[in-house]
């Protein structure tokens, strides 16, 4: 099977190894707005081959869209348009606006919407690694209203490559999107803020800086390149997490503001819950 990997970034080329690794792929076309992305991609034998975006879907039998969000709305109806009989993924982390775009496409049922809950802190292809994908969930959204056949070939690829699989619908997703994954990356970029404005020795915060300090601040070394296309998409679900999460923070100023470290005790003891969950 030929793939076309369109965006080779962290996502696309870690995408692209894993596929190449696992023999799901025979070859990987590599689509990139940036020549110096796909040199690299070739050096390392990521893709076998970079090509324009009109050769590389005509190419394919399977289409990875892995462009930042704002870009997807621009080229999935224009990939689509393209199409033949191959089927087209996108692996955004966002999906109602998305959708909304496509809906009426007489090519739509070639297109299933997925989002492969994975990642780090890095982007780029130098970023891409392999194994990024084992035992994490993709999520496939709205796959009524895809073809059968081209959501069995997905679901196929994903547990090829040692991937869950949830499905969703769009809706749902950005609401649940914006509370497990975009609020966390808020929440470090603005600690990563505070903290530069108000410890101004570079050397301090390195010295005295925590293994805890530097994974909850992790994510502030997130591309705002990726993110604030992001945020832009699901500005209302997550206005309604930062609401949450600021109503929890005031919590907290207030045991303080009033010695009331039980309250802060009993706070601590629900938030421990979270590791019932996520430790199953």
């Amino acid at each position: 099977m030929t793939i076309t990997i369109i965006g080779i970034g962290l996502i696309g080329g870690s995408m692209a190894i894993t596929l190449k690794e696992n023999g799901f792929a025979d070859k990987i076309i590599g689509v990139d707005q940036h020549q110096e992305s796909l040199d690299k991609a070739l050096r390392r034998r990521i893709i076998d081959e970079d090509m324009p975006l009109r050769e590389g879907v005509e190419n394919a039998d399977l289409i990875i869209l892995a462009t930042p969000v704002d870009a997807m709305l621009q080229l999935l109806p224009q990939i689509l348009d393209m199409l033949t009989d191959q089927v087209l993924i996108e692996v955004g982390s966002t999906k109602e606006r998305i959708l909304e775009k496509v809906k009426d496409h007489p090519k739509r049922k070639n297109y299933v919407a997925t989002h492969p809950m994975a990642g780090t802190e890095y982007s780029g292809i130098e970023a891409a690694i392999p194994n990024l994908f084992d035992g994490k969930f993709t999520v496939i959204c709205d796959g009524q209203d895809s073809d059968p056949a081209a959501v069995e070939l997905v679901e196929k690829m994903y547990r090829s490559m040692n991937m869950e699989i949830a499905r969703i619908d769009a809706k749902n997703h950005d609401v649940h999107a914006a509370y497990v994954s975009h609020i966390s990356h808020i929440s470090s970029f603005a600690l990563a803020l505070t903290v530069l404005e108000k410890e101004q020795d570079e050397k301090q915060i390195f010295e005295l800086a925590s293994s805890g300090f530097a994974s909850t601040v992790r994510l502030a070394k997130s591309s705002p390149d990726m993110w604030t296309p992001i945020f832009r998409q699901n500005r209302d679900n997550l206005l309604d997490v930062l609401d949450e999460h600021i109503n929890v923070l005031s919590q907290f100023r207030s045991f303080l503001i009033k010695n009331n470290f039980d309250g802060i005790h009993q706070a601590m003891e629900k938030a421990n819950r979270i590791g019932e969950i996520l430790d199953k």
